[in-house]
């Protein structure tokens, strides 16, 4: 009587389990909402990856421009991954390329949409009118994600209407190459979104970890206070920036020094992060402004 029960009982578990799997978002059509580094780098990689992508902006100038970037970036790739191939090579970026459309509404073609990716200037109140807009259009069964680094996923997730449907997806520069990307659960998202975000994480070729929303989720939550230690250390003289930069790369064995790396992230962004938490939590030391920074950003 035991097996059998045993037997029953692994029987729906294997059967709830399936049941399910199978309620889960398949991603293959995906819209990403921000023409500039991210976005184009988000749609290539997803469009390289068998999705077909829609790449939003405002400006045709710019969609223009990031086409021809997204052509000349998998040039490089074909590149490496087709070596004596040309015939292969060529295949592959002109494949990649039908799967890439443009528009400049950011309500255009939802019907057709699993997923729509914000990738625009990290402004709470700019991204909030725009998910608020984009789910009066938007069809159900539509997930929303925001490849936010810095703002709270949840205040976002608030000027929408499908709090469960909607995550964090944070890519990292430069996407084709970076394997992370943080997948952001709020309160509110569904284990279905998360889940199906997951799945999506992995068929781009990436490896997803999972995340609370807490500021800057993990990468940035420890690597940001880390760049503005760098930074105190020079303010108050204790160290040359050579020194600190030669002595994380030889100790522990960092690819490249803070400083080098808040050259690489860029000052401003590192600026508005840090002022973002900061306006959070304006009591938590890590989150405290930084002079030279706020100089240097400035001019």
């Amino acid at each position: 009587m035991a097996f059998i029960t045993r037997l029953f009982m692994r029987s729906m578990s294997s059967s709830s389990t399936t049941i399910a799997l199978a309620k889960k978002i398949l991603v293959k059509h995906m819209k990403v909402i921000g023409g500039g580094l991210m976005g184009t780098s988000i749609a290539q990689v997803a469009a390289a990856t068998d999705h077909t992508v829609v790449l939003v902006n405002q400006t045709e100038d710019i969609l223009v421009k990031s086409r021809k970037g997204i052509e000349e970036s998998l040039q490089k790739v074909a590149k490496k991954k087709f070596a004596g191939n040309l015939k292969g090579a060529d295949k592959f970026v002109a494949k990649t390329l039908s799967s890439i459309s443009t528009r400049m509404d950011a309500a255009s073609m939802v019907h057709s949409t699993d997923l729509m990716v914000e990738a625009i200037v990290e402004n709470l109140q700019m991204t909030n009118e725009l998910f608020k807009r984009l789910g009066k259009f938007a069809v159900e069964h539509t997930l929303f994600a925001s490849n936010i680094s810095s703002l709270q996923v949840t205040s976002l997730a608030n000027s929408t209407t499908r709090q469960d449907q909607f995550a964090g997806l944070h890519f990292f520069n430069p996407v084709p190459l970076m394997k992370l990307v943080e997948v952001i659960k709020t309160p509110m998202t569904s284990q279905k979104t998360f889940e199906s975000l997951l799945d999506l994480s992995k068929a781009l070729g990436k490896h997803p970890v999972a995340c609370k929303d807490i500021p800057g989720f993990i990468m940035n939550h420890l690597l940001v206070p880390y760049l503005i230690e760098a930074v105190r250390l020079y303010e108050r003289g204790d160290m040359s920036k050579e020194d600190v930069n030669t002595a994380m790369k030889l100790g522990p064995g960092y690819p490249m020094g803070p400083f080098e790396c808040l050259d690489y992230v860029r000052l401003d962004t590192t600026k508005f992060i840090l002022d973002g938490w900061h306006e959070m939590d304006s009591k938590n030391p890590l989150f405290q402004p930084s002079p030279s920074l706020n100089k240097l950003v400035a001019e």
